[in-house]
């Protein structure tokens, strides 16, 4: 025995439009959404020397094991590199940024405020000594405990107390 359709659905073969029963809020936070990922892309795809340098060294784990993804939308902001474990935002900075001083300490302050250590380098210092800005990188990673070792490494509960 079958059950019946709704009298609506009876005989309908009409398909739902993208969107169409979706709250107004959760249509409008879909379409916001797209816009930084599609600005992301855009800047994955034609990232400048120092970053493809510095990924080459960073991608693949190839830094303790520690996973490294490029262009992370951190809202409102897109940043160069992060390790999300980690909780590290690497930027790299042309010769624009040397006028945009107050624009990047702002953009510090919201992603530390979020608990995340941001490393900023020259384009320059990282195509001329990528050697030390990988230590440098290497030395923040090791001096600081990340959140996915704290859990790790946290003593589980004793059941029924310790005496």
């Amino acid at each position: 025995m079958t059950t019946p359709l709704p009298p609506e659905r009876e005989g309908s073969t009409r398909r739902r439009r993208a969107g169409e029963g979706l709250s107004r809020n959760r249509q409008a936070d879909k379409a916001y959404d797209l816009v930084p990922t599609q600005r992301s892309r855009q800047l994955r795809n034609n990232a400048t020397p120092a970053e493809r340098k510095l990924w080459a060294a960073l991608g693949n784990r190839q830094l303790g094991g520690v996973r490294f993804n490029r262009q992370v939308v951190i809202r409102p902001y897109i940043c160069d590199l992060v390790a999300r474990s980690e909780k590290l935002v690497i930027e790299i900075d042309g010769g624009q940024h040397g006028a945009a001083v107050p624009y990047d300490d702002a953009r510090t302050a919201f992603l530390e405020a979020r608990g995340y250590r941001v490393l900023r380098f020259w384009n320059n210092e990282v195509l001329g000594n990528i050697e030390g800005v990988v230590s440098r990188i290497e030395s923040v990673l090791n001096d600081r405990p990340s959140p996915s070792r704290l859990r790790r490494s946290s003593p589980p509960a004793l059941a029924g107390g310790a005496e």
